[in-house]
């Protein structure tokens, strides 16, 4: 039984390290992200809030149920006169009431006929589409800045690593010099060179963990992954990123894929009913009732409430506005001019979308030759920086050209990192532009 718990703990254990030791993908970090964001609880809500808002609309068409009751003391009775003549030769002055008197009734309303209700009703449907736009436009939301967050992790590693080779051949390079300083044949302002040089590298290392770390909590935050908990994700070498995005999942341009653009038009639409439901107030109204109560009379409180009379009927009511149509006219003007608006926003959201992808393709294909060009730079500045190293070691070349070369080749690899960090953000601003980042995702 021992040995039972035993291995039992062991793979617990392991099971644990393993899950601690997890290099997460950027799929993984999205995936991660769209359950746990707390954005998401906010944007659930109002989806929930539009069903409520739905279920408010539909009430107004139910039957509604009213039950009334009251009690009157009435400290002095209200007289009446009935003319002389009638009943006597004179005035006789006397009172319908008594001095106590309950009344008790129930009535059900049924709206047979509004037309400003009906096409309410129409706008529960666009609520709710909304509602669920607004879900997907918050996802890919956090698909960007996930994103971004994740290419600029890999782009600061990159430089940390291109950073250290720098640092370790600056540091072979000040042992070499100074040794040649001992022995006479270098003089000491060389080494002071390499050393300034050794020291900027140790500064620049330090600035890119800087950036590394807050590049980190950025992507947790978009993650809503603890600060307090560590984030492994993958190495270059794990996930070949580049690779991954020479891969085109953009298609065409489709406005309608965008979920912005779908907005503008679930709000136009939501106007144009606004419109027709003001016209639609100026309509007939038609309502049946059913009412049934009781009332009840007495010198005292007591036959007031025990000795009550019932009375009941059932009708239609037909409520016409007349004299309302200057406010309403006035109101359906705005609604309409609102309506006419949203329209022509929509239109030049599309220009503008179009012309969004537009750039962000150019941009693309610009940033895609600017990594191939640059990444051909750095090999061919390495290449020089050997045939100078080895000219240097040979006492062929001076310091100032080893210097120099070693100087060319770390412009030539911060423009490859800039150039690459670009491409990057390039291709997701064009799966953005083109409202395509769910499919993005989808796809990695």
């Amino acid at each position: 039984m021992i040995h039972k718990y035993y291995l039992f703990f062991i793979l617990y254990f392991t099971s644990v390290t393993v899950y601690g030791q997890q290099r997460w993908s950027l799929k993984d970090c999205i995936a991660y992200g769209l359950k746990n964001n707390r954005s998401n609880n906010i944007y659930a809500n109002d989806r929930k809030a539009a069903d409520a808002q739905s279920k408010e609309a539909l009430a107004a068409y139910l039957p509604s149920f009213n039950v009334n009751a009251g009690l009157d003391n009435n400290l002095k009775l209200q007289e009446s006169i009935i003319p002389a003549g009638i009943l006597g030769p004179n005035d006789l002055r006397i009172s319908f009431t008594q001095k106590y008197n309950t009344t008790g009734t129930a009535e059900v309303d049924q709206t047979i006929y509004d037309q400003s209700l009906l096409t309410g009703l129409k706008a529960n449907k666009y609520s709710k589409h909304q509602a669920d736009l607004n879900i997907q436009q918050n996802n890919e939301t956090i698909i960007y800045n996930i994103c971004t967050s994740y290419y600029q992790i890999y782009v600061y590693r990159e430089q940390l690593s291109l950073l250290n080779i720098n640092l370790a051949t600056y540091n072979s390079q000040m042992q070499l010099s100074s040794l040649k300083v001992i022995k006479g044949v270098a003089i000491q302002s060389d080494l002071d060179k390499i050393t300034v040089n050794y020291n900027n590298t140790r500064s620049q290392i330090s600035v890119a963990e800087s950036n590394l770390t807050y590049s980190e909590n950025q992507l947790k935050n978009a993650m809503g992954y603890s600060l307090d908990n560590a984030l492994e994700i993958e190495s270059p070498a794990a996930g070949p990123l580049h690779d991954m995005l020479l891969k085109s999942n953009s298609s065409a341009f489709q406005v309608t894929n965008r979920s912005d653009y779908q907005l503008a038009m679930v709000n136009a639409d939501l106007l144009g009913i606004d419109q027709k439901k003001i016209r639609a107030e100026g309509l007939p109204k038609l309502t049946a009732y059913a009412r049934y109560g009781a009332v009840g009379f007495g010198k005292e409180l007591s036959p007031a409430l025990n000795q009550l009379s019932p009375f009941s009927a059932v009708g239609f009511k037909v409520s016409i506005p007349f004299f309302n149509f200057y406010k309403r006219n006035a109101q359906y003007d705005q609604a309409k001019f609102k309506h006419l608006d949203a329209l022509e926003n929509v239109k030049l959201d599309a220009d503008k979308f179009r012309l969004e992808y537009e750039n962000a393709r150019t941009k693309l294909n610009k940033s895609q030759s600017d990594v191939d060009n640059n990444s051909r730079n750095i090999e061919l500045a390495r290449s020089v920086f050997k045939t100078t190293d080895f000219q240097y070691q040979k006492g062929v070349t001076d310091l100032t050209d080893w210097l120099n070369a070693q100087s060319s080749l770390k412009e030539a690899e911060n423009n490859y990192l800039t150039s690459l960090y670009n491409f990057y953000l390039a291709k997701i601003d064009l799966e953005k532009s083109n409202g395509t980042l769910q499919n993005f995702y989808n796809s990695l």
